[in-house]
C-alpha cells in the first residue's frame, strides 16, 4: 500500500476570500492616514507656532533647556498617542481609517485573524526598520509574492482586501 506523503502548505484559514494589497493602494491609504493625523495635530502645531512667534526675535533660534524639554515631552506624548491610536485601530478594527477607506485589513499571516496588541506593537515599531535604508522595507511590498513589507515579515502580518 502506497500512501501519499505530500504535505500541502495551506493556511489555517480560507484565504480565497482575500487578495493581498499591493504597494500603491497601501501607499494611498497611508497618505489618507497621514492627512487625518495632520488635521488632528494641526492645533498643536499652530499653538507651538504662536508661542514661538510671541518670542523676541533674538530668542527664537535658541531654545532654553526648559523649552526644549517641554517641546520634546509634548512631541513624545503626541507620538505615543498616535502610536496607541494606530495599534488600537489594527487590533480592534483590523485597519487604520485610510486602510478602511479602501477595504484593506491587517491580518495575522498564519491564522487570518486580526492581530494582537503585542503583534501590533511589533509591526508598528518595525516600520522604523522598514524605513531606515531608503524606505526599502516599505518598497519591498511592490516586489514580494504576498506583498509584505519588512514590517509585515517581522510581525508575521499581511494586508489584504476582501474579494467576496
Amino acid at each position: 500500500m502506497v500512501t501519499n506523503t505530500a504535505v500541502s502548505h495551506s493556511p489555517q484559514y480560507d484565504d480565497s476570500e482575500f487578495e493581498y494589497a499591493g504597494f500603491w493602494i497601501r501607499f494611498v491609504a497611508c497618505l489618507v492616514d497621514n492627512l487625518i493625523i495632520m488635521i488632528i495635530i494641526a492645533p498643536y502645531w499652530f499653538y507651538n507656532y504662536q508661542q514661538m512667534m510671541a518670542m523676541p526675535a533674538d530668542q527664537i533660534p535658541f531654545y532654553s533647556v526648559g523649552d526644549a524639554i517641554l517641546y520634546s515631552a509634548g512631541d513624545a506624548i503626541l507620538n505615543l498617542v498616535m502610536a496607541a491610536a494606530v495599534v488600537w485601530f489594527w487590533v480592534k478594527k483590523g485597519a487604520t481609517p485610510g486602510k478602511m477607506l479602501f477595504g484593506l485589513q491587517v491580518r495575522d499571516a498564519k491564522t487570518g485573524q486580526f492581530i494582537s496588541v503585542p503583534r501590533a506593537l511589533l509591526r508598528y515599531f518595525s516600520y522604523l526598520i522598514s524605513s531606515v535604508i531608503l524606505c526599502l522595507g516599505l518598497i519591498w511590498v511592490g516586489f514580494d509574492k504576498k506583498k509584505q513589507g519588512w514590517h509585515d515579515k517581522i510581525a508575521k502580518t499581511v494586508v489584504v482586501k476582501r474579494i467576496r
